[in-house]
């Protein structure tokens, strides 16, 4: 907490001490105007700017799902995605989408099925889809809301609304409102059966599926709620009040899900991540600002996003007022192992970790994500990613990124929902910002992270904030898929450039899924392959760290024996392993990024057959 803060102040005193000098220094040369800004206005006929990317296909909502003016606010709003073979699912606040996507060039609906709740997170397991609930118009039986009440007379005090963070007053007790997690059976895709709704106490605003290596009989859902507590008249055991210890803020849900009967799936637990060594439930953040000229942060109380990473036994927290570190090895009893705060964080949002679990990003969701957050006025630091380094499972403070090109008044712009790109050497986000488009970030260097390649358009609107944008955007196998919140489904890839190179693309393109949950992070490996090979060495020319004449001698080589036959490539894979060894020792010497890439290179040479 005292290294972030620091950091903070460093920031501030460095931009101080620039503006004091008068213009005294030499000035840098003008950088070129980023194309993204001034875009042309416009819900189908918008303004694009691309760098390193292209965009593939796009295609609107479905019908029932669309409100093209905004009129209805978040209603119809798309949410995030899940993919399993060749369908996506994508999740809106009034339901769920399936589209085939064997050609992302000529991706089409396969199914729609409304069934309102708000926020429509998703997640698949095989045959099961799961899907978040937190809004009070949920039903549980996925039909629609009924009538709102008369309003009050006038002069009436109005109740305060629930939302995120709060011990707010619940509306009355429905027997048939539904806020929780929804299971579906999918082994009809088409049609997708409801086989149970675990009701929480303050919804599912987002879920994340855990697995265990110990218990192949269960699935795990971590749920995190950001809703106003139920009235224990609804839901028995609901306690909003903050000072009982059976309260039900302070907490997650973890719903157990027996795979061979699935419609028993319950919660199991509600785990106290963050109390303290006393025995404090809210032992975290409190609330309010770190100084002068920090962000106000709320009351850590709730999670916004977890992500699980079950291969390393650890899960991500973002959570309103900190970002945790979880021990899952025991995935009922998830246990607390490290926690941050940022001075510059107003809302602990979403996580990932790198692949070799080295780093861990976060987001702030500054505004909500229904505000505009990117414009020249707002500080560079403010409704960002904080990196930190993980260092004996404790969280290090690296540096921040956020999307450098300005937005308007009318683009919601700030970080949101991103996954990893599988580059081999280099750590590579693409990143939702709402109307801020995707922006592609190599975080490799966290102190120094930087963007490669980006996608946006124009605002909605040149007159009005109309909500929409990027909520997400994910890589699978080979593209990049966008939710757009207002306009419908984009589809991405990636094209060489001065800082991506067409070896590094096909090197990811290696790395095929079956099903994918970004919040439940895979841990992704290459085979001992050419294009590996390659990416490698362009990564290691981009950096110096090998003279070019040896970088174009290994990459002969490697060409020559991928055409190599019989004897010819015996011969040629002696020389692959004499070049291994070389880069071996070269390892010895070299530092960071590069020492780690020298290894892999010559692991690949030394496995190629």
């Amino acid at each position: 907490m005292k290294r972030l803060a620091l950091g903070f102040a460093a920031a501030i005193c460095l931009s101080a001490g620039l503006a004091a000098q008068g213009g005294q220094a030499p000035a840098a040369p003008a950088a070129p105007p980023d194309p993204r800004v001034g875009l042309k206005a416009g819900l189908r006929d918008a303004g694009t700017a691309a760098k390193n990317m292209v965009l593939v296909s796009s295609l609107g909502k479905p019908a029932g799902f669309d409100d093209p003016t905004g009129a209805a606010g978040l209603t119809f709003a798309n949410s995030d995605i899940a993919f399993q073979h060749e369908t996506l699912f994508l999740g809106n606040f009034y339901g769920i989408n399936m589209y085939d996507i064997e050609d992302p060039a000529k991706v089409a609906i396969k199914t729609s099925m409304p069934c309102q709740g708000g926020q429509g997170d998703v997640s698949v397991y095989g045959k099961l889809l799961f899907m978040s609930v937190e809004s009070g118009s949920g039903r549980i039986d996925c039909g629609p809301a009924p009538a709102p009440p008369p309003a009050p007379p006038a002069g009436t005090p109005a109740a305060a609304a629930g939302g995120r963070g709060g011990n707010n007053a619940p509306p009355a007790a429905d027997p048939n409102r539904f806020r929780g997690v929804r299971i579906f059976d999918i082994t009809d895709p088409l049609k997708p059966k409801q086989i149970a709704a675990v009701q929480t106490c303050r919804g599912s605003h987002t879920h994340t599926i855990v697995t265990s290596p110990n218990d192949k009989a269960n699935i795990y859902i971590y749920g995190s709620g950001t809703a106003g507590v139920r009235s224990g008249d609804e839901l028995a055991g609901c306690v909003a009040d903050d000072k009982d210890p059976n309260t039900s803020l302070f907490s997650i849900d973890v719903i157990k899900v027996p795979l061979a009967t699935p419609e028993k799936a319950a919660v199991v637990n509600h785990p106290r991540i963050f109390a303290d060594e006393n025995g404090q439930l809210g032992g975290l953040w409190q609330g309010g600002n770190h100084g002068a000229g920090t962000q106000t942060s709320r009351l850590t109380n709730q999670c916004h996003d977890i992500t699980a990473y079950p291969a390393l036994g650890l899960a991500a927290g973002a959570c309103s007022g900190n970002g945790i570190l979880l021990d899952i090895s025991d995935p009922v009893n998830p246990k607390r192992i490290d926690d941050v705060a940022d001075p510059s964080f107003a809302y602990w949002h979403s996580a990932s970790f790198n692949n070799d679990g080295t780093k861990v990003l976060f987001t702030d969701e500054w505004g909500g994500g229904t505000n505009p957050r990117c414009r020249s006025t707002d500080l560079p630091n403010w409704g960002a990613d904080a990196i930190f380094n993980l260092v004996n499972r404790r969280l290090k403070f690296a540096g921040y990124y956020k999307m450098p090109a300005a937005q308007t008044d009318t683009e919601n712009c700030v970080a949101h929902n991103g996954s990893l790109i599988p580059i081999p050497g280099r750590d590579i986000k693409t990143q939702a910002w709402y109307q801020g488009g995707a922006s592609v970030v190599d975080f490799t260097d966290g102190a120094h992270p930087v963007e490669i390649a980006f996608f946006d358009r124009g605002p909605i609107s040149a007159d009005k904030l109309i909500v929409g944008g990027y909520w997400s955007t994910y890589w699978y196998n080979g593209y990049i898929y966008a939710s757009e919140i207002a306009r419908g489904l984009d589809i991405l890839k990636l094209v060489p450039g001065d800082m991506l190179t067409q070896n590094e693309i096909d090197a990811a393109n290696l790395v095929k899924y079956t099903e994918l949950n970004v919040q439940s992070q895979p841990k992704f490996s290459w085979p001992a392959h050419p294009s590996v090979a390659k990416a490698y060495l362009d990564q290691l020319a981009r950096s110096k760290a090998i003279p070019a004449d040896r970088i174009t001698a290994a990459m002969a080589s490697i060409n020559t024996f991928d055409k190599a036959t019989g004897a010819a490539r015996t011969s040629a894979k002696a020389s692959l392993t004499a070049l291994a060894a070389d880069f071996t020792k070269d390892a010895a010497t070299a530092k960071g990024a590069d020492a780690s890439r020298l290894k892999a290179l010559a692991s690949t040479l030394t496995a190629m057959k």
